[in-house]
């Protein structure tokens, strides 16, 4: 079992396999990202070993991300592999939904229990803005061939930015009512250089969220919880949730369970720090012994900070963009 210097078992792995994009998102919209050379990339293989290694330390959840990790040849070995494990109890995924109508039952097969798909807006101009070329029918698509699969749950994520789409949460919180799902509203976290905008002026509190969506709907409080960090309210007379994602405004830093492996095999102990190991330094020198990446896991729970410091006010401190960290 996997314990933080602070008490905190590690239980959930967010394990992005590639920095690849087929859209852009409303954490990077204007921005230029630097993609890293594949050869940096961890291959498919070491990653079902970093999966493996994970899970024989008691991690029991593991989420696929990326960038978009369905544009990654071959992703579905994957799936499959990490499927067959004994000791996960659940294999997940985030995306941006555009590839679910050819991979969704695929997916399904091998063990996705539940999928999020990031979706900003409903409006078509405001989705080819943040995403500079994207098209909203296609994630739309994706959502339809998600549903259609059968998974137990498929929730949207939605990053709500003041003055680009607050107005859009009862509509959001609407269109998912209307299908069955869920639906999470996140607090934008600072990650990456924003020359574009100010990141204070546009901050959106999941509190005025809140109110907002009372206004029109009976939100109950529930304590129901996914392995993550969402606080969850369910509409009444449904078995829609709503969640909101707080890092600023509702601080989840104590019960954190969680730790992050970037596409290039660092592995992250906290979103909002720079604290890190190179895990793909030691697969590389172990091709064959998977007992010194074990030992590096365990080793890396010393370095999970407490919490992050996210400060809107400030300059911005961490470079890399979610693309680069894993959704």
């Amino acid at each position: 079992m996997l314990i933080d210097d602070f008490g905190r078992k590690v239980t959930y792995l967010r394990l992005s396999v590639t920095d690849r994009c087929d859209l852009r998102c409303i954490y990077c919209m204007s921005e230029n990202m630097t993609f890293v050379p594949r050869s940096q990339l961890l291959t498919l293989e070491e990653l079902v070993r970093v999966g493996r290694a994970f899970i024989g330390l008691g991690v029991k959840k593991i989420r696929i991300t990326g960038g978009e990790p369905l544009t990654r040849r071959n992703i579905l070995s994957l799936f499959q592999a990490l499927g067959e494990e004994p000791g996960l109890e659940e294999l997940t995924l985030t995306t941006n939904g555009t590839l679910l109508p050819r991979f969704a039952r695929q997916l399904r097969a091998a063990g996705v229990r539940r999928v999020n798909i990031s979706l900003d807006t409903l409006d078509e101009e405001r989705f080819r803005r943040f995403t500079r070329t994207g098209e909203l029918a296609r994630t739309l698509a994706g959502i339809d061939a998600a549903l259609e699969a059968g998974f137990e749950r498929v929730k949207i994520n939605a990053v709500v930015l003041d003055g680009h789409n607050q107005d859009e949460v009862v509509r959001l919180v609407a269109f998912a009512l209307e299908r069955g799902m869920d639906i999470s509203f996140i607090e934008e976290m600072p990650l990456g250089l924003m020359e574009s905008r100010d990141r204070e002026a546009h901050y959106c509190s999941s509190d005025r969220i809140l109110e907002e969506l009372q206004r029109h709907y009976t939100l109950v409080p529930t304590t129901e919880n996914t392995g993550g960090p969402a606080r969850y309210h369910r509409i009444a007379g449904s078995g829609t949730r709503v969640g909101f994602i707080s890092p600023h405004s509702h601080n989840f830093c104590d019960s954190c369970n969680r730790v992050r492996l970037t596409a290039e095999g660092r592995l992250l102990l906290c979103l909002g720090q720079e604290h890190s190991m190179d895990l793909r330094r030691v697969l590389r020198a172990n091709p064959a012994d998977d007992e010194p990446l074990r030992r590096a896991i365990v080793a890396a729970m010393r370095q999970k900070p407490r919490g992050h410091e996210f400060d809107l006010s400030a300059p911005t401190v961490l470079l890399r963009h979610m693309n680069a960290t894993g959704g």
